[in-house]
């Protein structure tokens, strides 16, 4: 997820041999369950196969087991009898609610007096003052129950009973109880939308990572499958749907999966279905009023394209007889890949040909892509614990953009993510607060902290690291350890490795890939072209920080190699100990295949900048963009000087692709970062125009003065760069000819389609700058009355581009009322005010004033709690701002600080390194900035 899933389906005894099938995918990835991985483990007893039908022990501590975290692994779950009834008017009180009773069947597999399972704001009927009936499948005499009571800190309904339960022995524990359809966001919750006026209420649910117990008592961990019976009550005006097929108000029983990919949804939404070669039903399920409109179209068009690619590419066939895909007005995350019933955010599903731009098109197919990887990979067979959550999100991140890339093979799509992926991951793994892909389990117990893991190491980390296994072995042979039936991942791969001869792998698949997932960051690898020796070094942004997290490999990494001399491809090899020799110029790591950076000798790396400076075709494009970041980022970490990462950029006005323009812009912004409050601002604004006046030139030409849309994706992402940067730094074309777009608009408002969609983030952004009250209220009024969400996403994110402050302000404060800012999108706009140099002070100063409230609305469950803390810090570079940050940490211990307590950690690292760096360099930027600016 990061995005979110759910799962369900029936498939009988056909589940068995797909499960054997299945094995490969994650256990084929399982590089975390081989031997050398029990060396930094907490529970040297959790080496068992990761589908495990019965949970490991849990180990003795001191306290009570309903202080504990993690279940105890005595009782299993096997069945779910669980009927619900969300009302989906209000009652007296004005409270939504949904009644429910649920009979779970568990065997003992071990004798206990206590059964714990998880329940959290839940309110029980009690039977003669207990919260539960437990009775004996064999109907023999049993235990009673002594005491029965809710834990609210662990989230247990705990029974202690009379006398021990039977070993081998069968009981159902019965259960009737009342929750709150509340707006969480979080288990079985309410979502709301306008239709012609008239507000509708949805019920549906979300129940990854720990929310499940929010919707009815069960085993929430994921090592506890089960088969669910689910019986859904509801108006016959309404539509109810399930994981599995619906039989009227009752499904039919799921496969067996874990509670978090559970899901049931009661609305009045409508459906376009197709049904595919082999039977597969596929329905795109939202509002009426989109479906009706097409805004479903696209999606359905190209899940079976990816579904069937899937299946060619796992050779196993899609596990379930159909799959239901759901657009929700309120959606925490991306998408959640529940099992056959698959639920997103409506800007993730929905794609409105004449008004969504190509941006919203990608996102809709690389999600999709990746919910639908999950279906193999992660759903039909599962981590064990969530500290191994980059085994299902790694891989999904990965795979999606072979998924996507299958539905529109035009797009290229597969070299996006060196930028969105490995480049993004870099920054946060440099970090001496970084961890490994691979945690132990004792880091990962608490809802809070298990929320705090859906981050980027675990799904851009993980994709760059499984994208390098599948690059250096080559994708079929990847895809041919997919497919493998042995019992660990690894020997699969070890084996396919074996199968192919010239691959020159110098150890076993599991010892060069548990020095990338059980030790954090990465390495920095160090070419010299004049004595030819090659080394790494453990990367760090500020390399006088202090790593504590002890590494059993020193870390120190089997790097593959793949590099060309003077344009021509030469050997891959392995780095440990190697040497290289180059005439001219030396580049290694093409098409960054591999998950780490280069450095050079300064003689090598003045070829590569005159050979950009020559003729730059004759450096592959991807190379372009990795030139250019390593260069920026080696300047961080003092490894260059940093007048060398920007001479890297002068080639750049002869540039016209993508890919690295979007490197270099990301590296430049974060010198405005630094500097947008320093005189240094004016010569990098000066520079930046110099740089991008002749790509501002070139689609002027190409779009006929701005009339037309390149056929090329990627130029149409590059003519995006273009118009919105050429604005940023002041060219009066750009800002006049948007200018005079917005006033026709705010003249016409019910016609903007002189603004192409393509556009609209740039032209409204830079509108709301340049204007005032009046075109800010005009903003307002058109997100306020927006029907595709896509649309109004662009909108709400122009609203925080206002230098007004007392607009700024008022906007912060709409966050806090979900009938001005749903829920889902408050942390993401309080952000894109901190992103404004205006508004980061005052977003700052409204988190820290309202951190009680936001944490308890968002700090165990939302996945975009931590990125609140990140985006609001990113500019801090003094000392005044780091003390802020450290009485912000010291005033709110009480408080707590949930998913985001890492979060502020990196934090804190990061200002500290930004503040030596801005120090050390400040005066040198200028210098270089000022003369090449004139």
């Amino acid at each position: 997820m990061g995005k979110v899933y759910y799962i369900s389906k029936n498939v009988g005894l056909g589940l068995l041999v797909l499960a054997l099938s299945a094995l490969v995918t994650i256990v084929a990835l399982s590089i975390a369950y081989d031997k050398e991985r029990s060396k930094n483990r907490s529970r040297p007893e959790e080496q068992a196969a990761v589908n495990s039908d019965t949970p490991d022990p849990t180990p003795v501590a001191s306290k009570d087991p309903w202080d504990q975290y993690r279940l105890p692994s005595a009782l299993v779950p096997t069945t779910y009898n669980v009927t619900l009834w969300p009302r989906l008017k209000p009652d007296a009180n004005g409270h939504y609610i949904f009644s429910g009773l649920s009979d779970v069947v568990f065997t003992c597999h071990q004798a206990t007096d206590l059964v714990l399972i998880h329940a959290n704001k839940l309110n029980f009927t009690t039977f003669n003052g207990h919260h539960a009936l437990l009775s004996d499948l064999s109907g023999a005499r049993m235990p009673t129950i002594r005491k029965s009571w809710l834990v609210t800190e662990t989230e247990y309904l705990a029974l202690e009973l009379s006398g021990s339960l039977t070993e081998g022995v069968s009981y159902i524990l019965h259960t009737e109880f009342q929750g709150e359809l509340s707006d969480t966001l979080e288990g079985f919750y309410r979502s709301e939308y306008l239709e012609d006026g008239v507000k509708k209420v949805v019920a549906t649910s979300q129940m990854q990572p720990t929310f499940a117990r929010k919707a009815f008592p069960c085993f929430d961990e994921p090592a506890m499958k089960a088969v669910f019976n689910v019986t859904v009550i509801h108006d016959r005006d309404k539509v109810a749907l399930s994981n599995a097929r619906e039989l009227v108000t009752k499904f039919e029983p799921t496969a067996k999966m874990s509670t978090y990919l559970l899901a049931f949804i009661v609305s009045d939404f409508s459906y376009i279905e197709s049904t595919q070669q082999n039977g597969v039903q596929v329905r795109v399920w939202a509002r009426r009023k989109a479906i009706e409109a097409g805004h479903g179209d696209y999606a359905l068009n190209i899940t079976g394209k990816i579904l069937q690619f899937y299946e060619r590419y796992y050779d196993t066939p899609y596990p379930l007889p159909k799959t239901d895909q759901v657009a929700l007005p309120d959606f925490q995350a991306g998408a959640m890949e529940n099992w056959g019933l698959v639920t997103y955010r409506e800007t993730a599903l929905l794609h409105d040909p004449n008004k969504s731009s190509a941006g919203n098109k990608q996102r809709v197919a690389s999600v999709i892509a990746h919910e639908l990887a999950h279906m193999w990979f992660g759903n039909l067979v599962t981590m064990r614990w969530w500290n191994d959550l980059w085994l299902n999100e790694g891989f999904a991140s990965y795979v999606e953009y072979l998924g996507a890339d299958c539905a529109e093979p035009q797009w290229n799509i597969k070299d996006q993510i060196v930028l969105d992926d490995v480049q993004q991951v870099f920054s946060l793994d440099a970090l001496a607060s970084s961890h490994p892909l691979s945690r132990r389990e004792d880091e990962v117990n608490t809802p809070a902290q298990i929320s705090g893991i859906f981050n980027t190491i675990s799904y851009s980390k993980g994709a760059a690291v499984l994208r390098m296994l599948s690059k250096f072995l080559g994708e079929r042979v990847f895809a041919k350890g997919l497919s493998v039936t042995f019992i660990l991942l690894l020997l699969c791969f070890s084996q396919a490795a074996e199968d192919t001869p010239g691959l020159g792998i110098p150890r076993t698949i599991h010892d060069i890939m548990n020095r990338w997932t059980l030790q954090m960051g990465f390495p920095v690898v160090t070419i010299n072209t004049k004595t030819g020796l090659v080394t790494q070094q453990h990367f760090l942004v500020d390399p006088e920080s202090v790593v504590d997290r002890p590494s059993q490999f020193n870390y120190t990494w089997f790097v593959p190699i793949k590099w060309m001399k003077t344009g021509v491809e030469q050997r891959q090899y392995w780095l440990l100990h190697k040497t290289v020799s180059g005439v001219n110029w030396v580049l290694a790591n093409t098409n960054v295949s591999g998950y780490y950076r280069v450095n050079y000798d300064m003689d090598n790396w003045n070829r590569l900048i005159s050979a950009l400076e020559a003729n730059h075709l004759t450096i592959p494009i991807i190379n372009r963009a990795q030139i250019i970041d390593d260069a920026f980022s080696l300047t961080r970490a003092k490894m260059v000087d940093v007048t060398l990462a920007f001479r890297t950029t002068k080639y750049l006005s002869k540039e016209t692709q993508y890919i690295p323009w979007k490197a270099a812009l990301g590296n430049l912004y974060f010198y405005y970062l630094m500097f947008e409050r320093t005189e240094v601002y004016g010569p990098l604004q000066a520079y930046t125009r110099k740089l991008i006046q002749p790509l501002f030139e070139y689609f002027t030409k190409m779009t006929h003065n701005w009339t037309t849309v390149p056929e090329a994706i990627t130029d149409q992402y590059n003519q995006m760069n273009a118009i919105g940067m050429s604005c940023a730094v002041g060219m009066p074309a750009c800002r006049d000819l948007i200018k005079s777009w917005f006033k026709r608009w705010m003249d016409h408002p019910e016609d903007n389609l002189r603004i192409h969609p393509n556009l609209r983030n740039a032209v409204y952004c830079i509108a709301v700058e340049l204007g005032g009250a009046d075109e800010w209220d005009f903003v307002w009024r058109m997100f306020k009355n927006a029907t595709l969400a896509s649309e109004a996403s662009r909108l709400r994110s122009a609203l925080a581009c206002t230098k007004v402050p007392w607009l700024l302000n008022r906007y912060l404060d709409y966050t806090l009322d979900p009938t001005k800012i749903r829920k889902q999108d408050a942390l993401s706009t309080i952000t894109s005010v901190a992103h404004n140099v205006v508004g980061m002070p005052l977003a700052w100063n409204f988190v820290r004033a309202q951190w009680k409230q936001l944490y308890q609305e968002y700090g165990k469950g939302s996945f975009a709690f931590p990125g609140l803390i990140s985006g609001i810090t990113t500019r801090f570079s003094t000392e005044f701002e780091l003390q802020e940050l450290q009485r912000f940490k010291e005033d709110n211990q009480e408080v707590g600080f949930g998913s985001a307590t890492q979060a502020l950690e990196q934090a804190m690292e990061r200002t500290s390194a930004q503040i030596k760096w801005v120090t050390e360099n400040k005066d040198r930027v200028l210098d270089w900035l000022s003369g090449e600016s004139l």
